[in-house]
């Protein structure tokens, strides 16, 4: 059964060092699960027994494009008016327990491993109705329209109905799963599960205009982010900014994955 990381809470004993992996700098950023406690939450308004990781934010002159929260939402908790923006659009992805999504007239029963997508002004709510913590990582971004395109539907799946469409001349061993197709001109944000195998690798340092979030769901690796290689480990976030250079060498003895969002499919604005 697969697992997914979510942020561990609590809070370390006295004997614990302060030294992490942590760093924030003007071209990347790493928040590992270390830091990940109960003492950097927020509660969200209009969301009942639910507190937040937020792992990200638009930030002038670096990553301008998305937020990024991880939702801990008490049994019982949840929210019937969970968007306060009504041009955003958003992907959830459980990691722990299950919850009850409402889209309009329809609803599902999300467990681990369940996606959605919510273009922008969806009618959505979401309650977790079983007696243990759900968790959720949550994804949103301010939808761009195009004159002539329509804006996407809502849909729901499961990340064991999407297949790992592997990379050219790898073998298998870097496969993503996208959960839109690539050339679908409604999405400007793919948010997709990329898998390395053990000693699987990117074989050039990526360099291009897409913002990342890049949640480690499972597994460890050595990450190239500009001129430093950072090892992560599952519950490690890393947040990029456009051109910065990154690469991956997938270590230990099982799969690594992450969460991947960027921003795709539009012009760029010529004006700042």
């Amino acid at each position: 059964m697969t697992s997914y990381a979510f942020p561990p809470g609590g809070l370390p004993d006295q004997s614990a060092s302060p030294e992490s992996t942590a760093v924030f700098t003007t071209a990347y950023a790493v928040v590992p699960a270390s830091v990940q406690r109960d003492i950097v939450t927020s509660f969200l308004p209009r969301w009942r027994d639910t507190r937040a990781w937020i792992l990200a934010r638009p930030l002038t002159g670096f990553a301008e494009t998305f937020s990024q929260y991880a939702l801990e939402v008490a049994p019982g908790g949840g929210s019937a008016h969970p968007e306060p923006d009504q041009a955003a659009q958003g992907v959830l992805f459980v990691a722990v327990g299950t919850a009850r999504l409402t889209i309009g007239p329809d609803t599902y029963d999300l467990r681990p491993g369940s996606y959605a997508y919510l273009p922008p002004a969806s009618d959505w709510s979401l309650f977790n109705t079983s007696d243990i913590p759900c968790g959720i990582h949550w994804i949103r971004k301010r939808y761009t329209p195009v004159v002539g395109l329509d804006t996407p539907p809502a849909f729901v799946t499961h990340e064991n109905d999407v297949p790992h469409i592997a990379m050219p001349h790898t073998d298998g061993a870097w496969a993503t799963q996208r959960f839109i197709e690539p050339t679908d001109l409604r999405h400007d944000m793919h948010v997709n599960i990329v898998t390395f195998q053990p000693g699987g690798h990117i074989p050039f340092a990526e360099t291009h205009v897409m913002e990342h979030g890049l949640y480690v769901l499972q597994g460890t690796a050595d990450y190239l982010l500009n001129r430093d290689w950072v090892p992560v480990t599952a519950g490690d976030f890393m947040w990029l900014r456009a051109f910065c250079p990154q690469a991956c060498i997938a270590t230990g003895d099982q799969p690594f994955r992450y969460l991947l969002y960027k921003d795709v499919n539009r012009h760029m604005p010529l004006t700042l």
